[in-house]
């Protein structure tokens, strides 16, 4: 196993949008990371297929996977994407009981093991998840985020353009973070750059 570097970023949920996070951390160059999941064997796993593909992609980032939260102590950023996927006809609303579980014992494992992170919270119904994140741990605001907006920003980008019949990268779009069931676009601000 290859050592971990500091700073790292730990991503606490190694299903399919923790071990994405974590590839795309990796192939970028970000940093090293720690993958972290309650399912035995499957960060590591994950981890071992992403280090093997190192070769592949030109970087020179390690990755380990884990079941054992203490391997996220030091982490500079953690990234919470452990959490249950909606079901078909599930809103963002039945999942808050059983995702508030969850992230109630991540963040106490995240206030006890990396005290000084940056907390990106990504567990859906988002918005209720990321205030839970901040009371648990207890860490003050400005490190305790959600991050609906990057996504909800990059969808609608993708929607305009294929709506005009362009290029995703250069299509332009602010999207609210205020998640709801039906969510509506603010169309005003965008825009298709030339």
């Amino acid at each position: 196993m290859m050592p971990i570097r500091k700073p790292f970023v730990a991503v606490i949920g190694a299903g399919q949008v923790g071990a994405t996070t974590a590839q795309r951390i990796l192939e970028k160059g970000l940093a090293d990371v720690v993958l972290f999941d309650v399912v035995e064997g499957l960060p590591q796993g994950k981890a071992l297929d992403l280090m093997e593909a190192a070769p592949v992609e030109g970087h020179d980032r390690h990755i380990v996977g884990t079941n054992q939260y203490q391997d996220i102590e030091g982490a500079e950023i953690v990234v919470v994407t452990a959490g249950l996927p909606r079901k078909p006809g599930m809103t963002r609303e039945d999942l808050l009981s059983l995702n508030a579980k969850i992230i109630s014992q991540v963040s106490e494992n995240i206030k006890h093991h990396a005290s000084e992170s940056k907390v990106i919270i990504v567990t859906n119904p988002l918005d209720i998840m990321t205030y839970l994140g901040f009371k648990k741990t207890g860490f003050p605001a400005s490190r305790v985020i959600g991050m609906a907006g990057v996504l909800d920003a990059a969808r609608m980008r993708y929607f305009i353009a294929e709506r005009l019949g362009g290029n995703p990268g250069e299509a332009e779009a602010i999207a609210p973070t205020i998640r709801s069931a039906n969510p509506s676009p603010l169309t005003s601000p965008a825009a298709e750059t030339e």
